[in-house]
């Protein structure tokens, strides 16, 4: 089954930039979090949540800039 889930970690099929770049840190996390946590539902439920972290992380940089919510400190 996380075989299955590691295949949604790909990151090659991005745009060069913060796009592929923001995508390689979860991949990479994934693989190194699965070569190191013993298999369990637990495992693959972590991987779930990692995976759908990853997809909003690169929604986010696909916002136009009027959505996004200013930084804290920042004038609204």
């Amino acid at each position: 089954m996380d075989a299955q889930i590691l295949s949604f970690f790909k990151f090659e099929h991005l745009p060069p930039g913060v796009l592929q770049i923001t995508s390689k840190r979860f991949h990479d996390l994934a693989f190194d979090l699965v070569s190191t946590i013993p298999a369990s539902f637990e495992r693959t439920a972590m991987l779930r949540k990692l995976l759908e972290a990853k997809d909003c992380a690169v929604r986010s940089w696909l916002m136009p800039a009027d959505l996004i919510a200013p930084r804290s400190g920042e004038d609204e």
